[in-house]
């Protein structure tokens, strides 16, 4: 048994890979076993990414791209700038606003920190903001997306492990405003105590001005998670629902201009999803090894007869996560973990909706941590600003929603409160 792992990590260390390493180690272990054959895994591959929930996936990066080229992004900022840009740090709210209501429809941490480095940073430096502290505040209230429902973490989350997306969708809300209410915290003592920004003026002409503009970006997140929350929408639906509302709007209101980015934009939705869908079939071949050789019930009984208490072994799992997080993406790490650790908690006694939602967080944290954090990179790139000054920007946030992270695990019922108040149906 200990092969297979020993095989994994020889193919990640000399560079596979994690797809074809997860893929080939089981491929190297079908050979020395009697009663699998390749086509068992062809078959297990196949039958994983056959799940009628994945298809969710496409249809919310076709809407976060789409949203992107149709201006509608660009209408939720200017809202929430004619909100709460009048304080100091006005505008570092107006991003994070931004990202909590992006996340509402796109779910993807990296395409929300790479449309705000677009519309925000340039302002926000224009208007005296720090450059580091403006790539920080974009950087981390990507990470927002993760959380805020309808998240593609906590779909590829709920299909590993089986265990209902609406619920996980529900559990997600208080700790994702939590995150935003912590980030908005390091803002005002940045913009106070550090910067010393200036503030601004009200204007309530403004705000009904930038309304009428936002309105058509405000009713898609009422549409996704209106039909989804009252039951009308399954996962999949709402996130066609999304893509089929951004892609009329673009085409009616935007006309040729829209229709010629038709093409570029499905095909940058094509080659992510076929990456993402590549890599969960070979989590299939893997998790179907695993359950084969009988692995995770061996962890989960090895783990047991530790003694561990709940909280001991979900810190211990937190740490190797964001520890993990330093080297691997979010989908990396969760398709690599998940299949391992989630039987063990299970045994445990661990609420299965409250490990996704840690999970999810210890994702949020990694996209902001060195050297592998994948919006640092995705803010450096857009603006041009060094990594260096985007993670000086993005610490303070990483040390608040780690506090998140410490109070949800020690406090399941921020997680599981709401789901346990609504009525969900099971997908």
């Amino acid at each position: 048994m200990i092969a297979l792992p020993i095989i994994l990590i020889l193919l990640l260390l000399i560079g596979v890979p994690i797809a074809i390493s997860l893929a080939g180690a089981s491929a190297v272990m079908v050979m020395f076993d009697d009663f699998l054959t390749f086509s068992t895994l062809y078959e297990a591959f196949f039958i994983f990414i056959s799940k009628y929930t994945l298809i969710a996936i496409p249809f919310f990066i076709y809407a976060g791209f789409l949203m992107e080229k149709t201006g509608l992004v660009r209408g939720l900022f200017n809202f929430a700038d004619a909100l709460v840009g009048w304080v100091p740090g006005g505008f570092a709210y107006a991003t994070l606003l931004s990202a909590v209501m992006f996340g509402a429809i796109s779910g993807s941490s990296t395409a929300m920190a790479a449309a705000m480095s677009v519309i925000a940073y340039p302002e926000m430096v224009k208007r005296g903001y720090p450059k580091w502290m403006a790539a920080g505040v974009i950087a981390s209230a990507g990470g927002i997306a993760l959380l805020i429902p309808p998240s593609i973490t906590l779909i590829l989350f709920g299909v590993i492990t089986e265990i209902s997306i609406v619920d996980l969708f529900f559990a997600g809300v208080v700790p994702g405003m939590m995150l935003a209410m912590s980030d908005a915290i390091i803002i005002v003592c940045v913009s106070v105590f550090i910067v010393k920004l200036p503030a601004g003026t009200f204007s309530w002409s403004n705000v009904g001005t930038a309304f009428v503009e936002a309105l058509p970006a405000l009713l898609l997140p009422v549409l996704v998670l209106g039909g989804l929350y009252g039951g009308i929408f399954t996962p999949t639906e709402a996130g066609a629902a999304a893509a089929c509302y951004a892609l009329f709007y673009g085409v009616f209101f935007k006309g040729k201009t829209f229709i010629k980015e038709l093409i570029p934009v499905t095909r940058r939705t094509m080659n992510l999803t076929g990456i993402v869908f590549f890599l969960l079939g070979c989590v299939g071949i893997f998790q179907f090894f695993l359950a084969n050789m009988g692995w995770p019930q061996e962890m989960a009984s090895w783990v047991s007869g530790l003694g561990l208490s709940k909280h001991a072994f979900l810190f211990a799992l937190m740490g190797t996560l964001l520890l993990l997080s330093m080297w691997l993406t979010g989908v990396a790490i969760l398709v690599l973990t998940v299949p391992i650790y989630f039987p063990v908690a299970l045994a445990l006694g661990v609420d299965p909706v409250h490990l996704g939602i840690l999970t999810a967080l210890c994702i949020e944290i990694g996209s902001v941590i060195p050297p592998v954090g994948l919006n640092l990179f995705a803010v450096s790139g857009v603006t041009k600003l060094p990594v260096t000054q985007v993670i000086r920007g993005s610490f303070p946030f990483c040390i608040s929603d780690t506090v998140v992270l410490i109070i949800v695990l020690m406090f399941p019922m921020l997680a599981l409160w709401l789901p346990g108040k609504l009525i969900t149906s099971h997908f």
